[in-house]
């Protein structure tokens, strides 16, 4: 009998088609062992604006499914750009969604930053997440500076020093349900 597979939602910071951080995503998803499952967000786009005012017992049916999705995995992962000099808004936006609740609290979460500089951005989400009450360590965080000269089209990582990076956080995110 087989074990079930740990379930993974990954969320990209991006809205746009096709982004470094998508195929960053994708990327993992294709190197994590069998025994995981990843489910990669593609809705960030469509989450309604947060207002506290909606956020009651029933909000919007596109949060419940959102929240849902968070509750229902085993750990999540987060890749992200940096859009003047910290988070974009669409994902600021789903994170804020979840601060009246506890649903990333023990959560074990990865969680990248993958854009041109990204320092300021990684450290705005590293924050939101502790504030979340998130669990991820220096192992399963990874600041990828310069990520379009180290990804190609295809989604295949043509920095040595990048695949070795995130070959370490794989190994390290995996080792956090096995």
């Amino acid at each position: 009998m087989t074990s079930p597979k740990v379930k993974i939602f990954a969320i990209s910071g991006s809205t746009r088609n096709n982004s470094s951080n998508f195929k960053i995503l994708k990327y993992i998803s294709n190197y994590l062992k069998p025994e995981f499952e990843v489910a990669i967000f593609e809705g960030l786009a469509s989450l309604p604006h947060f207002n506290p005012d909606l956020d009651t017992d029933t909000p919007p049916k596109e949060i419940i499914s959102f929240r849902n999705k968070i509750i229902d995995s085993d750990g999540v992962i987060i890749c992200t750009p940096e859009y003047v000099f910290s988070l974009p808004g669409s994902l600021k936006n789903a994170l804020e969604w979840c601060v009246s609740t506890t649903i990333f609290s023990n959560k074990r979460t990865g969680l990248l930053t993958a854009s041109a500089s990204g320092e300021m951005g990684h450290e705005h989400l590293l924050l939101i997440l502790k504030t979340l009450e998130a669990k991820f360590d220096d192992t399963t965080q990874l600041l990828i500076q310069g990520v379009r000269g180290k990804i190609n089209e295809q989604g295949e990582i043509v920095s040595k020093e990048t695949a070795e990076a995130l070959e370490n956080f794989i190994k390290s995110f995996e080792n956090h349900f096995l």
